[in-house]
């Protein structure tokens, strides 16, 4: 007898990650996105089902176009599948699109470029509808000097010291660094064809560090030539950090 093939689903998500531990799955421990998905998706399934993340956000990261795949038996319509889901999630999850795909789609391999947006508020007080989706610092920046430093940061580079990780291959490229003020916030936009352990994050403090003066736009350089922590920035609090989206050709 035949095994029946699986269908492969495409889903992309929306979290608020203030109350998880981040997105990946952590053995034995709740409190993760693809935990929660997966134990929902089982329910439905009838049985055990793993699904695979473009990639990981920390603790305390949101997204609003994380995407994921999901190989199931079940041969329901993605509409209905997506509003089974959002039934039983919890609130601080959604399930934006599902979408039937290729067996050969791969949310993380197949995907072209992702883009995250690190918001600041710098009102002298935290505003206190978005306090938990901006990081709170009421201090002048130099947007000059910030977009200076973001064009030495454009391009392939070794991000070796943009990293809280060893990794063997830190070479990345980033396409773009748009940076947008909207109701006395500052909204940082990198694309990028994928981004190391905390390297957004870091991206986004060293560029505040030399909008206020403590390093030189040219500072960026000297990192790209030693893999050094050191010479960058600050880790910018995780609650500012927002997975815009994910692109596939």
């Amino acid at each position: 007898m035949m095994k029946k093939i699986k269908k492969n689903y495409k889903m992309t998500i929306a979290y608020d990650g203030g109350g998880y531990k981040g997105w990946q799955r952590l053995t034995n421990e709740p409190g993760t996105i693809q935990g929660t998905i997966e134990r929902v998706l089982s329910e439905i399934e009838g049985s055990p089902v793993k699904i695979s993340g473009s990639g990981r956000t920390d603790a305390g990261v949101h997204a609003k176009g994380q995407v994921a795949h999901v190989f199931l038996k079940t041969n329901e319509d993605p509409e209905l599948l997506r509003q089974e889901l959002n039934r039983m999630l919890p609130e601080d999850i959604r399930i934006c699109r599902v979408e039937s795909v290729s067996q050969s789609f791969h949310s993380r391999y197949s995907a072209v470029s992702k883009v995250y947006e690190y918001r600041i508020d710098q009102r002298s007080r935290a505003d206190v509808f978005t306090r938990k989706y901006c990081y709170h610092r009421p201090v002048h920046l130099d947007l000059d000097r910030m977009r200076q430093a973001a064009d030495h940061l454009t391009g392939t580079h070794d991000f070796g010291s943009f990293t809280d990780n060893k990794e063997a291959d830190s070479v990345r490229t980033i396409f773009s660094i748009d940076m947008k003020e909207e109701n006395e916030k500052l909204v940082l936009a990198f694309c990028g064809d994928g981004f190391l352990y905390h390297m957004v994050r870091i991206l986004a403090g060293t560029l505040l560090e030399v909008g206020e003066g403590i390093r030189t736009p040219e500072s960026v350089l000297e990192a790209f030539h030693h893999r050094d922590r050191s010479l960058t920035g600050f880790l910018a609090p995780a609650h500012g950090l927002c997975l815009r989206e994910v692109n596939y050709k």
